[in-house]
């Protein structure tokens, strides 16, 4: 019983909308990510200066915004990604099982 309702379930438009919809999401959010975060660390590979400038006449540097962007960029796109799952996931996710089941 458990493979046939696994292939109603893979045959389901609804389903195979959600796969590809969430799989597409997920890859531009990650990719978004990879590159802001490998971007900080070519940064301070290639560019300690850039880093190390003070920031007017105080003491703090470029390094300190820049990193909390860093770390800002991360919580933001989670909570895209949390708030469409809850939204659009969730509700093609309800309506595959109300379908299938």
């Amino acid at each position: 019983m458990e493979e046939n309702l696994v292939r109603r379930i893979a045959s389901n438009p609804r389903y195979q909308k959600l796969v590809a919809v969430r799989t597409k999401f997920g890859w531009t959010l990650a990719v978004l990510m990879l590159i802001v975060y490998y971007g900080y660390i070519l940064l301070i590979a290639f560019n300690k200066e850039l880093l190390a400038k003070r920031i007017g006449d105080g003491v703090m540097t470029w390094g300190i915004p820049i990193g909390l962007f860093v770390i800002l960029f991360t919580v933001i796109i989670t909570g895209i990604y949390v708030s469409r799952a809850n939204k659009e996931f969730d509700d093609l996710t309800a309506a595959i099982r109300k379908e299938v089941l």
